[in-house]
């Protein structure tokens, strides 16, 4: 909701400020140079991405809208789910888990936290290597090897959107200068014409310019910087994961892993260790369910 009170400001702020100054809003309105800056960007934003490229970008720009996917109470009901599972696993072994891992939509454990069993992403890097770890086929060196290179594949893959924007937005003052060469080229032909008709064709053709540059850091630029920064607390939550559960397979007690994990998340957002503490006592006797 941010994004659409950002973009009324802006619009408020220019056109509000030119119309003070003495300005005619209707001198603005140049409807083929917008189509002009618009097609022209559309046309090279195509053309300079693949198809999945553009799946990538149809998925993140609705998510613009919303707010930030994960609270501090989203992370106290992760480190909860994470402290009963390694729990159990502590008390009864890895097998006593393997049935909640495998069928997760079946297990009263996370059953009690909806707001993480609904995140797709998050629950397959929690079971598949959970699901690992009960294997025992692997270290916890190969483990975390493992996934840094999932978690940097997927920073790549979630880089794609903003980049695709922020070079659009980088584009825009440069089909805006084409825009206004194009109308300074028109009016040099009506040289002939009188003052006001040639500098009525010059105005027209700064608009351009001007949109051009408006779109540029106004929209799209800001558009580009909300889809990079929800893709980096998308990879924050999976880097908590992996903390803790990497503490775990190196020996920790559960309570200790999940302060580990604690210890990697933005400040903003991060449970303090008296609220992580109590938050785990409420769910120490959890790890018994199932």
């Amino acid at each position: 909701m941010l994004i659409v009170i950002g973009y009324i400001i802006v619009l408020v702020a220019v056109f509000g400020s030119f119309a003070g100054l003495g300005g005619h809003l209707g001198a603005l309105y140049q409807p083929l140079e917008l189509t002009l800056i618009g097609g022209a960007a559309v046309g090279a934003f195509l053309a300079g991405n693949s198809a999945k490229s553009l799946k990538l970008v149809g998925k993140a720009l609705p998510n613009t809208l919303k707010g930030s996917p994960y609270s501090k109470a989203s992370y106290m009901e992760l480190m909860a789910l994470l402290y009963v599972l390694l729990n159990k696993a502590r008390r009864e072994g890895l097998m006593a888990i393997e049935s909640h891992i495998e069928d997760p939509g079946a297990s009263p454990i996370f059953a009690e936290y909806p707001g993480i069993t609904k995140d797709e992403k998050l629950m397959e890097f929690i079971t598949d290597y959970m699901r690992i770890m009960i294997s025992g086929n692997m270290s916890p060196f190969e483990i975390e090897t493992l996934m840094d290179e999932e978690i940097d594949t997927y920073r790549h893959e979630q880089a794609v959107p903003a980049e695709a924007l922020r070079a659009s937005a980088d584009a825009l003052p440069a089909f805006g200068i084409v825009a206004a060469v194009l109308g300074v080229i028109k009016a040099l032909a009506a040289v002939d014409q009188p003052p006001a008709i040639l500098g009525d064709l010059i105005s027209k053709a700064m608009v351009g310019t001007f949109l051009g540059i408006l779109l540029a850091y106004g929209f799209v630029g800001p558009l580009a910087s909300r889809v990079e920064r929800r893709a980096t607390e998308t990879l924050k939550i999976l880097e908590c994961v992996k903390t803790t559960l990497l503490a775990s397979m190196n020996g920790y007690p559960p309570q200790l892993a999940v302060e580990f994990g604690r210890k990697v998340l933005f400040t903003m957002v991060r449970p303090s260790f008296s609220e992580l503490e109590e938050h785990v006592k409420q769910t120490k006797g959890q790890g018994s369910k199932g």
